[in-house]
């Protein structure tokens, strides 16, 4: 069986521009509605100007209306499942809260974990 938030993730990693590291990485948002959004890491010559899988999936689907959103998966070509950076932590964390989180490489291997546990004691809009 087959997760479509997974697949939707590894669609979407082969629209990335990793021109300079090869690092491809996908990612894809599940709505409260079931709506999927995805988006790919874009990179940039100056690196710092680089904005990550993660976070495009969730801009996007923002852009298009969704407002609170149930799963995230992360899908890299990597042995080792690969995490959000502590960028994209924040941003998941401010958008989607204690969200479920399936990792996932190309060889089938998954994990799934809650943000909470990726990123304990975040900071958030509570704080202000």
């Amino acid at each position: 069986m087959t997760d479509p938030l997974i697949d939707a993730a590894i669609r979407a990693r082969e629209n990335a521009r990793a021109d300079f590291s090869k690092f491809k990485v996908g990612a894809a948002v599940q709505d409260d509605t079931g709506r999927i959004h995805a988006g790919c890491n874009v990179e940039n010559a100056t690196y710092g100007l680089t904005v990550c899988a993660e976070r495009v999936a969730i801009f996007k689907a923002i852009s298009e209306g969704a407002r609170k959103f149930v799963r995230v998966a992360v899908v890299a070509d990597t042995g080792d499942l690969t995490p959000p950076c502590g960028a994209c932590r924040q941003i998941l964390w401010e958008f989607c809260g204690d969200v479920e989180i399936a990792l996932a490489n190309l060889a089938g291997k998954t994990e799934t974990i809650r943000l909470g546990t990726l990123f304990p004691r975040a900071f958030d809009a509570s704080f202000l």
